[in-house]
């Protein structure tokens, strides 16, 4: 090959360089599975038009998301807790991910255009901020929420309507945000390592219509389990047995509603009843009890 060739093969892979580097929507985790206990995915969760999100925020992936395109909801986000003061970023537009609406556009998320301005793909592959304009019954909520960021990037990234459920008002205010509260304040003052949360709905078949037609799938409930392998072992009783997993669920009804902490053994026999669960499910790789490493040096 001539060295004018070489030169031009050169500026061709600088210039294009592997579309993956960029990758936020794919058939694996591959990018985000940091945010993972042991780097592995929970399993078991179904959806018609599942896709794997890397959510992206300022060229850097933030969480990940397991989104049903079919239904306009994700299934779960799966985060690492970071330790915070609670408070949230309110100067943050909503966002959307490019890429479920167009495979070649830029992994990272961008702002959500004004409704007159909005492409028809974005519409069809997503939920929008129209779908929740009648909706007056439900808020948006955020299956990662920014109360458990610390860094203002991190907060930012959980403006994507990708990571946003409907929740029936009174559930959120009354039950859910406190739940959140608690949670944070038990991951900061007694996790010593990293924390590793999931949080996720199952759905019944109720949907958000706009214009005659179904748009977003209504959640049946709301749960969430985190995992610290590595936490205060000298902490109360009434907090220690929570590590280092625990788990929570609630019924995202008008009436009835509330938030019940559970082993997480506990929340995933509950979820492998639901109509979007298989019987092998598993939120954290060997139930996040890591092996004993005096026990690894016994073997040896």
């Amino acid at each position: 090959m001539a060295p004018s060739q070489i030169c031009l093969l050169l500026l061709l892979l600088l210039t294009t360089g592997p579309r993956e580097v960029w990758a936020s929507v794919s058939d694996s985790f591959k990018d985000c599975s940091l945010f993972m206990y042991m780097r592995v995915p929970p399993i078991g969760l179904r959806g018609k038009d599942l896709r794997k999100i890397c959510q992206r925020y300022g060229d850097k992936p933030r969480y990940a998301t397991l989104y049903d395109r079919s239904h306009r909801l994700p299934v779960y986000s799966a985060y690492i807790f970071k330790k915070s003061d609670g408070q949230k970023r309110v100067d943050t537009p909503w966002m959307y991910e490019p890429q479920l609406a167009l495979e070649n556009e830029d992994g990272n998320m961008k702002v959500l255009p004004p409704d007159e301005e909005l492409d028809p793909l974005i519409e069809e592959s997503q939920v929008v901020l129209e779908d929740f304009t009648d909706a007056v019954l439900y808020e948006r909520s955020p299956l990662n929420p920014d109360l458990h960021q610390s860094d203002n990037e991190d907060k930012a990234a959980t403006y994507t309507l990708t990571n946003v459920v409907p929740l029936v008002a009174s559930f959120q205010e009354e039950y859910w945000i406190p739940f959140l509260e608690t949670i944070r304040k038990r991951l900061n003052n007694f996790c010593r390592g990293t924390s590793y949360v999931v949080t996720g709905v199952t759905i019944s078949g109720a949907m958000i219509r706009r214009k005659n037609t179904d748009r977003l799938a209504i959640p049946k409930y709301l749960w969430s389990a985190y995992c610290c392998p590595h936490f205060d072992r000298n902490s109360p009783y009434n907090v220690r047995y929570m590590f280092p997993s625990y788990a929570a669920y609630g019924l995202n009804e008008l009436v009835g509603h509330s938030i019940l902490e559970v082993p997480l053994k506990t929340l995933e026999n509950l979820l492998k009843n639901q109509t979007n669960m298989d019987r092998n499910l598993a939120l954290f790789h060997k139930d996040c009890v890591s092996e004993n490493p005096l026990k690894r040096r016994r073997k040896k």
